[in-house]
């Protein structure tokens, strides 16, 4: 059985082979520097776990995984630049690095070269891919764009942010796994059940994520911890703050919402204070429990031998236990 660093140690392998700068280098550096970076690649990883779950070649799912982590990192190149976010995995975001022009022109040829890797792949089977591609792209853009929307309504519903994190972070998780299963010619129904379980494993990794956002060791999270506070994003926390909260915790956390101080520490430990006070933080971590239990349902019901199905939910489990 081929476990998690396997897969991880051949995707960089492959994404190593496939870096390089070449001219203009302001256009191809900040590519190679991102890529560079690190990061869990766990959309790739899980492309290569699903084609191998279904007795395929993963070798054969490499420039799909390849395409998933390059655009993922052309989708954090811009948030980054709309973000105004300094830090990206404990170095300096792109547009910090270099500027914002070459962050947005950098990102674009990222996009581009995303759809260039699918081009490997023949017939039906790329067709199936481009499709399901195209559109899971336009998901995420929406899902960022219903996240920059809600910074400025007061009205956003525990429904609506749901269907945010889908889209912005989930919908990439569940289509990873889904071409992985395209590539091995899984079945239609195992192809739709991998999909669900890699969506509800995404919508917990994000509620985990907005989790250590707030309460993450900054020595460890790779990014600016209170970054959400600071932006005023109506996170899960802030939503059932609001909905547990006292009336003088919920008056105060609006006021805080309707600003963005220049020193920014005060109000971030005051929110957190909210959070943890208000019992958003426990109910935070229910939601995650939620969704992960969902995830792995999905994968129970998977026509494939137990011994090929452990890996992913090692990785779920994993996943949902970590700190960075």
């Amino acid at each position: 059985m081929q476990d998690l660093l396997f897969f991880r140690d051949a995707f960089n392998g492959y994404l190593k082979e496939s870096l390089s700068a070449r001219e203009p280098l302001n256009l191809y550096e900040p590519i190679v520097y991102i890529m560079e970076l690190g990061g869990k690649r766990l959309r790739p990883v899980l492309t290569l776990m699903a084609t191998h779950a279904f007795d395929g070649d993963y070798k054969k799912a490499l420039n799909a995984a390849l395409a998933i982590e390059v655009f993922h990192n052309f989708s954090l190149v811009h948030d980054d630049i709309m973000d105004e976010a300094p830090i990206r995995r404990s170095s300096p975001t792109v547009h910090e690095k270099w500027d914002v022009n070459t962050g947005i022109l950098s990102g674009d040829v990222m996009l581009i070269n995303a759809y260039q890797y699918f081009e490997n792949y023949e017939n039906d089977t790329f067709k199936a891919l481009i499709k399901l591609f195209s559109k899971t792209a336009i998901e995420v853009c929406e899902g960022q764009q219903y996240d920059m929307d809600f910074e400025e309504r007061d009205d956003v519903t525990e429904e609506e942010y749901i269907k945010m994190i889908t889209y912005k972070t989930a919908v990439l998780v569940a289509a990873a796994l889904k071409m992985g299963a395209m590539i091995a010619g899984a079945s239609l129904k195992s192809q739709e059940l991998i999909y669900d379980f890699g969506l509800n494993l995404g919508i917990a990794f994000q509620l985990q994520d907005d989790f250590l956002d707030a309460f993450g060791d900054p020595d460890n999270f790779g990014k600016q911890v209170g970054g959400d506070i600071i932006e005023n994003k109506k996170t899960f926390l802030y939503l059932q703050s609001l909905k547990m909260g006292t009336q003088e915790q919920v008056t105060d956390l609006v006021d805080l919402f309707s600003i963005k101080p220049v020193q920014p520490l005060d109000k971030i430990k005051t929110v957190k204070d909210i959070y943890e006070k208000s019992g958003a933080t426990e109910a935070i971590k229910r939601e995650i429990e939620k969704y992960t239990h969902l995830a792995f349902e999905s994968l129970k019901l998977l026509d494939v031998p137990s011994e090929k199905v452990a890996p992913l939910q090692e990785f779920g489990l994993k996943l949902m236990q970590r700190e960075v």
